[in-house]
C-alpha cells in the first residue's frame, strides 16, 4: 500500500465545509462520510477528513482552537501559477478568505494562501520542476 495522508479538521458546519472543499476541486467519498464526518479526496494519496466538533472530540480532548488562531499551515502543490490563482479565487468565492498571507513570487516558486470557513490555512504553491531537480 502506498503512503497516504489524512488531514483531520474540526468544522463548525459540515455541509458548508463540504461545499467549500468541493468548490476547490476536492471530491467527497461517500464510503467514508456520514452526518458527523466527510472524507474529501484531493488525490490518490491526500485526503481531508472534515469532522463535526462532536466527532472531533471523540478523538481528542484537546480544545478546538478559535477560528482566529492557527496551529498549522497545510500546503498543496499545483501544476502551475494559474492553478494557484484559481484555487485562491475558488476559496474566496466559496466563502473563504484569499491571501491571508502575502503572495510569494520568487520566480522559481509561486504561492498564495487562503483560509477555509473554520480558519484553517491552506497554502497553494507552484515550484518550477527545473529548480527542484537543480
Amino acid at each position: 500500500m502506498s503512503k497516504m495522508i489524512f488531514v483531520n479538521l474540526p468544522v463548525a458546519d459540515l455541509a458548508a465545509s463540504i461545499q467549500f472543499y468541493q468548490a476547490l476541486g476536492f471530491v467527497k467519498n461517500p464510503q467514508f462520510s456520514d452526518d458527523t464526518a466527510a472524507c474529501m479526496v484531493w488525490s490518490d494519496s491526500i485526503f481531508v477528513m472534515l469532522l463535526t466538533h462532536a466527532k472531533w472530540q471523540t478523538f481528542t480532548k484537546r480544545p478546538i482552537p478559535a477560528k482566529s488562531s492557527s496551529e498549522v499551515m497545510l500546503a498543496l502543490n499545483c501544476a502551475d501559477k494559474a492553478a494557484v490563482d484559481q484555487l485562491c479565487t475558488a476559496a474566496s468565492g466559496a466563502g473563504g478568505t484569499a491571501d491571508v498571507n502575502p503572495k510569494q513570487d520568487l520566480g522559481f516558486m509561486y504561492g498564495r494562501s487562503a483560509l477555509d470557513l473554520d480558519g484553517h490555512i491552506w497554502e497553494f504553491f507552484w515550484m518550477d520542476p527545473a529548480a527542484v531537480q537543480g
